[in-house]
């Protein structure tokens, strides 16, 4: 199942660009809590840790406890990702979006898909596979989100197909696919085809020595 992870926030009183330039000039981005009909919840977190963070989660389904002072009391806010904006050319993160859940009530999250094997089409018949989908629409409680779901394709051979009724999805998550939507195939390996030369361009070349011929014989 996903984990959950804790990231520490403070109350952001003040709001504008003025003051979110002031925030990522001292090592912190703005971020906002929201969802569930609950106040949104302007915060900040530390741009370190969050950077650091975000490079060992899957940002889609990992719950993320916002750990921040709510009338003088910490207190963990269960959320997810639910955007993150970027600088347009630097690696910088400028604000995110963290989305209130409720835990017990069902919700719906994306969920990595990982293909394991190499099909025995691709493998013995130089076949190609072609993973249509890659990440998965499920719908679940939070504590039942999986990290990732992983189906053996080994087996499959030329014209081969997995839907997605083959899949095994954990107990407790329901997939959000029609049960015959493609997840890949194994296609025929594409031939390529060596046109034979030109006639013409034979003809014209024997027509070339011909004129050669003819040049010695007028010498």
């Amino acid at each position: 199942m996903s984990m959950n992870v804790t990231l520490n926030a403070e109350n952001r009183a003040a709001a504008g660009k003025g003051s979110a330039r002031k925030l990522r000039a001292s090592g912190r981005i703005p971020a906002v809590v929201y969802g569930q009909g609950g106040e949104a919840i302007p915060v900040s977190i530390d741009a370190h840790e969050t950077d650091l963070l975000l490079h060992r989660i899957s940002i889609d389904n990992t719950i993320i406890d916002i750990d921040i002072d709510m009338s003088g009391e910490k207190e963990k806010i269960p959320t997810l990702i639910r955007e993150v904006q970027v600088h347009p050319y630097k690696p910088n993160i400028l604000h995110i979006d963290f989305y209130r859940i409720e835990l017990g009530v069902e919700l719906h999250v994306d969920v990595p898909l990982h293909l394991v094997g190499t099909p025995a089409g691709v493998k013995l018949e130089g076949g190609i596979l072609q993973q249509i989908i890659h990440d998965l629409s499920v719908r679940c409680i939070p504590s039942a989100i999986p990290d990732s779901i992983s189906h053996d394709i080994s087996a499959m051979m030329i014209g081969d197909v997995l839907h997605a009724s083959e899949l095994a999805i954990p107990e407790g998550v329901t997939l959000m696919f029609d049960a015959d939507r493609t997840i890949c195939l194994v296609d025929a390996p594409r031939v390529a085809v060596v046109e034979a030369e030109d006639e013409d361009e034979d003809g014209i070349a024997e027509s070339d020595d011909a004129d050669d011929g003819d040049d010695d014989d007028s010498e």
